[in-house]
């Protein structure tokens, strides 16, 4: 029996990205030591605190079907937090609970984009992006930027590659895997192209509590931009909730209430007790999200205080999220080769910038995601490498 042509073609005919990944994890598996530098994922866990009030909850006997939208509570909760990070006047009618931020991101784009429809999004991008967008039914159609210009979008470039059809653009300000901030000049541009072209604009927001330089401003604030966005936000990274999927959608009424139309037909919504402990922990406060954020603010000076001793690597410093980006091409080498000899000679795997879409050729991403001094060896390891490839 054949299966459907949009399930069997979800990344395009090719790899998923994640190839260095999987061999890092099939070598583990085999009893080999490996330094993982590859997955978001906090090397601290979800706090202990969060995780006795999802227990409360799920034996106070919140374990049956929740509210489809989310529960009440966190609506309010989430629309609060929003219009107090944006100004934008946000009630929980503006607001969709969602199993983590990659059911918001595929869920935007049903909301968006019809079948056949062109969907823009920006390069380098979330390893995810254009297969959500194939999933949903949608043409990816992406937008390169330049590591000269620090990978932010120039309004142009956008306007260029609009394509008969085009019905969304997806950004994400602070970005993986680059770690760039889209400054108020960068986002009026995009706000621009939006307007003139009357596209949606899906912004994902994941990372905006790890800020390292500069201020994050939500597109949704800008004029005209609140009427024509979808901001996805997620407890993911913000409160080292990862696996408990819960995530949002920020949007028009009317657009939110369509989309809780199709969580009914798909997702049926977050247990009731994840969303109660994701209320609890967004009620700790800025403190909180500081504390998950802490350990990758001091992980980033690690890095740029190693990097600046070498001659091999070029880094673009981070302006926020919990990744470096590294330009390796003065070693002659492709991300790919580049990541796995590094796994072959010293099983530290990172990620190929080529699993981030063709602006990244060329360059690693090397998530800050173990302890101190176990990141700081791994780098110096990686920068010596480099420096034999020179």
């Amino acid at each position: 029996m054949q299966l459907s042509h949009r399930i069997e073609h979800l990344t395009g005919g090719g790899s998923d990205g994640w190839d260095v990944y999987h061999r890092a994890r099939d070598l583990i598996a085999a009893g080999e030591k490996v330094v993982e530098l590859t997955i978001g994922e906090h090397d601290i866990r979800t706090d202990p605190a969060i995780l006795k009030a999802m227990d409360d909850s799920a034996r106070g006997g919140h374990t049956g079907y929740a509210e489809v939208p989310g529960v009440a509570a966190l609506r309010d909760r989430v629309a609060d937090r929003v219009q107090a990070c944006s100004g934008v006047p946000t009630t929980r009618d503006n607001v969709l609970i969602t199993p983590g931020g990659q059911a918001g991101l595929f869920s935007a784009h049903c909301a968006t984009c019809d079948p056949g429809d062109a969907a823009l999004f920006i390069d380098p991008y979330y390893v995810t992006y254009p297969g959500t967008i194939r999933g949903a039914g949608a043409r990816p159609v992406p937008v390169r930027t330049r590591p000269g210009d620090s990978f932010r979008p120039r309004a142009a470039d956008i306007a260029a590659a609009i394509v008969p059809g085009a019905k969304s653009l997806l950004i994400n300000t602070p970005n993986n895997p680059t770690g760039a901030l889209y400054d108020r000049a960068t986002l009026e541009g995009i706000a621009q192209v939006c307007r003139d072209a009357d596209l949606w604009l899906i912004s994902d927001e994941v990372y905006d509590t790890q800020v390292w330089e500069g201020a994050h401003l939500s597109p949704r604030a800008l004029p005209g931009m609140a009427e024509r966005t979808l901001v996805i936000g997620s407890m993911s990274k913000s409160h080292a909730m990862t696996g408990s999927r819960c995530g949002w959608i920020v949007g028009p009424e009317a657009a939110i209430g369509d989309l809780i139309n199709l969580a009914t037909h798909t997702t049926y919504g977050v247990p009731g007790f994840v969303q109660d402990a994701a209320l609890f922990a967004l009620d700790q406060g800025a403190e909180l999200e500081a504390a998950v954020a802490a350990p990758f603010r001091r992980r980033r000076a690690q890095a740029l205080e190693i990097l600046a001793g070498q001659n091999a690597l070029h880094a673009l410093p981070p302006q926020g999220a919990m990744y470096l980006m590294l330009d390796i091409r003065p070693t002659g080498m492709s991300g790919s080769e580049f990541a796995n000899a590094l796994l072959d000679a010293h099983r530290i795997a990172v990620m190929p910038g080529e699993s981030f879409g063709a602006a990244a050729a060329g360059h690693i991403r090397v998530a800050m995601t173990i302890a101190d001094d176990a990141f700081a060896a791994a780098l110096k390891t990686l920068c010596a490498f480099a420096a034999t490839r020179v």
